[in-house]
């Protein structure tokens, strides 16, 4: 684990690397023995984490608000995930979600279930072509125009959030 800590730039991708070279150890395991366990265990953790910096890095649901500067960003996770409930809150949470629903109702099926699968039910881009069957960067081309069309339609939304009431 430090090895790879020491090469990637968070403590979620180190995890993510570790659970990878793992799974991929296991899975060699069932073939037949390794005879050098430990120089194959780096040399896999290598490769995994110079993958892991060329895959072109995906917006998420925050990048909805990259365009926003320092001053006016807003936190929408640490918005929706507070825990008061008063009724301006409680407005612009249901604002957000009726909007979203909107939004992601406007995409075709294969954009709006990428995007689903991905942001909202936080399966991984492999989980996702394994269970359709497409190829990864035909599920990133999607959930990339997904995102595209969402910061356009929920910009009003954006808005009404990062502006100060008048």
């Amino acid at each position: 684990m430090g090895f790879i800590r020491a090469r990637v730039s968070s403590e979620a991708d180190a995890e993510d690397v570790l659970q990878d070279v793992w799974q991929q150890l296991a899975t060699t395991l069932q073939a037949g023995p390794i005879e050098q366990v430990g120089a194959w265990l780096f040399t896999v953790a290598r490769r995994r984490i110079i993958d892991r910096s060329r895959k072109p890095k995906m917006a998420s649901l925050d990048a909805l608000v990259a365009d926003a500067d320092e001053d006016t960003a807003f936190d929408f996770t640490g918005f929706f995930l507070r825990d008061d409930h008063t009724p301006q809150t409680e407005h612009l949470r249901q604002l957000f979600w009726d909007q979203l629903h909107a939004a992601l109702a406007e995409l075709p099926e294969t954009q709006r279930q990428v995007f689903v699968w991905h942001e909202l039910e936080g399966l991984s881009f492999q989980e996702i072509a394994d269970l359709t069957g497409e190829n990864l960067n035909t599920l990133l081309s999607r959930k990339r125009y997904a995102v595209l069309h969402l910061r356009q339609r929920l910009e009003a939304v954006r808005q009404e959030f990062l502006l100060p009431p008048r």
